[in-house]
């Protein structure tokens, strides 16, 4: 039996977290779940792990908001007082946010293995704290599991070529798993009084959108010069950040309707009854692929293969016109290729690791 600890602490993470610690429990293997409580917002963090069945994390770090430095180095020191005690065998780490640069530094200067699971993910924007932690977590990391071809060949520019390997992406494991009962429970429609396909969906949250007045204030107008039904679950930096810019009054009369953040369930209803999603969410960007809903990144984006498919569109959001007649007239017009796998890369991943850790 081996000790495997997870980190995770925001959405993104939880979600692909949970199929992977029930396979790697159903097999025999201990886990530990660290949550730095990055998300600390109860729609953000709790509530998904509720509608998942997703056990209580083993330990809560209660680190919370803060600067890039302040908040990496706060989880980097509270991260490795957990490793000392428990002594995990291996340390899995999930995407790109500070969490992930964290908890794999964390691991790997006490010597304890890392497994980064979507790895090799690159937008090639170092303005962008994601862009920094995707690549430092995966030059510090010793088994690679990347969602594409791609991310693989991404690796192999950069030197690395031993422990890659071809999975698929978990997240979408999760939403196929899940997709049924969402639809199923979610009132999302009802409590929003919305039929299906009458709105937009727009999400902002990246640090390059919301912490410069410029870049979401330009969101922002283009998105009320629209003149179209969008829905806007505002995360709460974003909602903090709207006010202090003065953009909350740009929006008022506007057919744009902030809403608090959703539930796990209440976001894939949101994504799936969507006409078009419009994000700089990386997430987001692969649920509006697998749920085959048009989206329009605010941003280049990582996920190169949901453009290559035609599903997805970039923008440069200063150019209004741009943004304007993109999100008006952007269609797919062929299929997607389902690069996203079968919804088994979980399997794949507790296959690799456990083969791995007995050789």
């Amino acid at each position: 039996m081996m000790k495997i600890a997870f980190v995770v602490g925001a959405r993104p993470q939880f979600i692909k977290m949970n199929l992977l610690v029930k396979e790697f429990e159903a097999n025999g293997h201990a886990t530990f779940v660290i949550h730095t409580d990055q998300h600390y917002d109860y729609l953000l963090s709790q509530s998904f792990f509720e509608q998942l069945g997703i056990d209580e994390p083993d330990a809560h770090l209660g680190v919370g908001s803060g600067t890039q430095g302040k908040q990496t180095g706060r989880m980097l020191e509270k991260i490795e007082e957990v490793l000392l005690e428990e002594k995990p065998d291996l340390m899995v780490v999930f995407g790109d946010t500070n969490s992930t640069l964290a908890g794999a530094l964390a691991a790997c200067k006490l010597h304890i293995r890392v497994a980064h699971v979507e790895a090799g993910l690159r937008n090639y924007d170092k303005k962008k704290p994601e862009e920094i932690n995707r690549i430092v977590t995966d030059h510090v990391s010793d088994i690679f599991f990347a969602p594409t071809e791609h991310a693989k060949r991404v690796h192999q520019s950069e030197g690395i070529t031993k422990n890659i390997h071809v999975v698929g992406d978990v997240s979408n494991d999760v939403l196929q798993s899940n997709l049924g009962r969402a639809l199923e429970v979610s009132r999302f429609l009802e409590d929003q009084g919305l039929d299906s396909k009458s709105y937009f969906l727009l999400t902002v949250h990246k640090s390059k959108n919301t912490d410069s007045r410029r870049n979401l204030e330009a969101i922002i107008k283009a998105m009320v010069e629209l003149n179209e039904k969008i829905i806007f679950p505002v995360h709460p930096r974003t909602r903090k950040v709207l006010a202090e810019y003065g953009l909350m009054s740009n929006i008022e009369g506007s057919l744009i309707k902030l809403i608090d953040p959703l539930t796990y369930f209440d976001m894939i209803a949101a994504l799936y009854h969507s006409r078009k999603i419009i994000t700089d969410s990386g997430g987001i960007q692969k649920e509006a692929y697998a749920l085959e809903i048009p989206c329009i990144t605010l941003r280049k984006t990582e996920w190169v293969e949901t453009v290559e498919d035609g599903w997805n569109v970039e923008v440069d959001i200063h150019n209004k016109e741009e943004v304007i007649d993109t999100v008006r007239n952007f269609l797919p017009n062929q299929e997607r290729s389902n690069f996203l796998g079968d919804g088994k890369s979980y399997k794949k991943i507790f296959q690799t690791i456990d083969e791995w850790l007995k050789s």
